[in-house]
């Protein structure tokens, strides 16, 4: 009973995740559907007919952000009214040709090298750098800003990172980063000089541009992410760290440059919402920010993309892709067309509820004598807080224990206490999540450990090959099904003849049946006709539901089914058997 469709865009990648969690596709003109993923904003009239049940994968009004122009414009004027100290990492720049004046007086303050690129494009289409304003067209909208000249360099190439970020509300704000990202490299050693200015495989790093170079070495091993043109981010990070670089700080820094960015446009966004859409979780929306390290350890933000690409054209790609879309799908819930009708008498009933409050509110205001200071509880409501106010600090609540590896930057202790001055929108929601999330973050202690937050860096194999791209990289921490776990891992415990732990124990059947999983999903898109593997994995899952503390109902697939079709749903329970059996491992 859940489905999607795919409107102006093509993923490969989201439709297997989607079909992996049972969704369904649809025509693009169905209005049934639970998830409608688009690469184009939505008309006003399409949001205002989206019912409670159904997502977006756009906010209105999200070109504020992902438009070249409209985020330096936004980024600016919170530069003049906050403070130019706090919004100074991204290139100063000027629209041409309205501004060409502006930027012939600033080239003769600071020549150099400078950047032209249209206001409305990706993949490095139409990017060029000038060193003089005749080279500028004035016949179209483009963008002219200053060449960052001091990238910080691995092994003399220059390298960008891509972040990817997830907001699922903007009233109230929250913002989520995955915490892996890929690094991109530039295929030409890095000079300063202009002898090359015209070499855009020395100074972009764009995917697109440089994989047509026939210096761009693909590296086919999804487990080695510090080979070649393509690096993950934790693989980058551990490299820099490694050469005494404080990595901590470096992250921190690129996590605040990012919520100012979003900060910098939510007033729109959040108004557009407002006056556009109907149910506060009917947008959510992935964005990939491009971030340049100098040498100084200064990020500074080059784009924020509207649709990030999801294409898989080398193996650390699919790796990294798919478990950002998994996760991101997790951040918002979805809810089956089964509980529609259930879910329109809850909120009749909220409606109700909501007018009862309403009531009693004015009764206890007309009889509060004027003098009272003290803040009177309304009957019927938890914690002095309105049923929309509950409603939505559980909704946020609920969201966290689900995020994957997406990690919440805003708000947090630290960054509500640096940024929550910043927001625009007026709303009460920002307040009242804050006032509940951190009742004690003016504690000392707690903003030492907001402030001293480690990001993980995940174990990856070194691979042994003759002609390395860049160096090696530090010494890896233990994996255990994906995920760092604290103390000694299964497989070391397991070559010291050591015994395992209960809890090492549980991983390591978890991770066992994980890979029992995907193979009945291999199986299930292929042609093995073997049914031995279902009857195990069915009397398993009959055998060991009853030891859940959660209840779990098995369903047996109907034998009038094609084998592959039975594989599939027996996959589906097996992997929400490993979730709940995870669940109650860590619990």
């Amino acid at each position: 009973h859940l489905a999607y469709k795919m409107v102006k865009t093509e993923s490969k990648l989201v439709r297997s995740v989607l079909s992996a969690y049972g969704f369904h596709e649809v025509h693009p003109n169905s209005a049934d559907f639970n998830l409608m993923w688009t690469g184009a904003h939505l008309k006003p009239f399409s949001l205002r007919s989206l019912q409670d049940f159904q997502k977006v994968n756009h906010f209105p009004r999200s070109y504020e952000i992902t438009r070249k122009d409209r985020l330096y414009k936004n980024i600016e004027r919170m530069a003049h009214t906050k403070g130019f100290k706090h919004f100074d990492f991204i290139p100063t720049s000027y629209l041409m040709p309205s501004e060409y004046q502006e930027f012939c007086s600033a080239y003769m303050k600071e020549k150099g090298s400078w950047i032209v690129k249209p206001i409305a494009s990706s993949r490095g289409r139409g990017i060029y750098l000038i060193n003089n304003p005749n080279q500028v067209p004035l016949e179209d909208n483009i963008m002219v800003c200053k060449y960052v000249s001091n990238p910080l360099l691995i092994d003399g190439f220059k390298f960008d990172v891509r972040v990817y970020v997830a907001i699922t509300s903007y009233d109230p704000l929250l913002i989520y980063m995955f915490e892996e990202g890929l690094t991109r490299f530039a295929t030409v050693k890095y000079e300063k000089t202009n002898r090359h200015l015209k070499n855009q495989m020395m100074h972009l790093t764009n995917y697109s541009i440089n994989k047509k170079s026939h210096d761009y070495v693909r590296c086919e091993d999804p487990e080695v992410e510090d080979y070649g043109n393509k690096w993950s981010m934790s693989a980058m990070l551990r490299y820099l760290k490694q050469e005494g670089i404080d990595t901590s700080l470096l992250m921190v820094r690129i996590e605040a440059v990012i919520i100012k960015s979003i900060l910098a446009a939510e007033l729109p966004i959040a108004t557009a919402c407002r006056m556009f859409v109907p149910h506060r979780e009917n947008c959510i929306e992935l964005y990939g920010f491009d971030i340049l390290i100098d040498e100084n350890l200064k990020p500074w933000i080059l784009e924020g993309n509207l649709s990030p690409s999801l294409a898989c054209d080398a193996p650390l790609d699919l790796k990294i892709k798919s478990s950002m879309v998994a996760d991101f799908f997790s951040l918002a819930v979805f809810l089956s067309t089964n509980n529609v009708q259930k879910m329109y008498s809850e909120k009749k009933n909220f409606q109700i509820m909501g007018r009862i409050h309403h009531f009693a509110k004015l009764q206890v205001q007309n009889k509060r004598p004027a003098s009272a200071g003290a803040k009177e509880a309304i009957p019927g409501v938890k914690g002095g807080l309105s049923l929309e106010e509950s409603r939505v600090l559980k909704m946020v609540k609920e969201q966290y224990q689900r995020r994957g590896s997406f990690v919440r930057i805003f708000p947090t202790a630290e960054t509500w206490e640096h940024y929550g001055s910043f927001l625009e929108f007026k709303s009460n929601m920002n307040q009242m999540l804050a006032q509940k999330l951190f009742p004690d973050s003016g504690d000392k202690q707690t903003k030492q450990a907001t402030t001293h937050r480690v990001y993980m860096y995940k174990s990856k194999k070194s691979k042994s090959q003759p002609k390395k791209k860049y160096p090696p990289s530090a010494p890896h921490k233990p994996i255990i099904n994906g995920r760092h776990r604290k103390g000694v891992s299964v497989l070391q415990s397991l070559k010291s003849g050591g015994n395992l732990s209960k809890v090492q124990a549980r991983q390591a059947f978890s991770a066992y049946l994980s890979r029992v999983q995907h193979r009945l999903m291999i199986e299930s898109e292929g042609h093995n006709q073997d049914s031995s593997d279902t009857e195990l994995v069915l009397r398993f899952l009959k055998r060991a539901a009853g030891n859940l503390r959660q209840a779990f109902s098995v369903v047996v697939p109907s034998r009038r089914l094609a084998l592959a079709d039975r594989k599939r749903i027996l996959a589906k329970q097996l992997g929400d058997f490993v979730h709940i059996y995870n669940k109650e491992t860590d619990t």
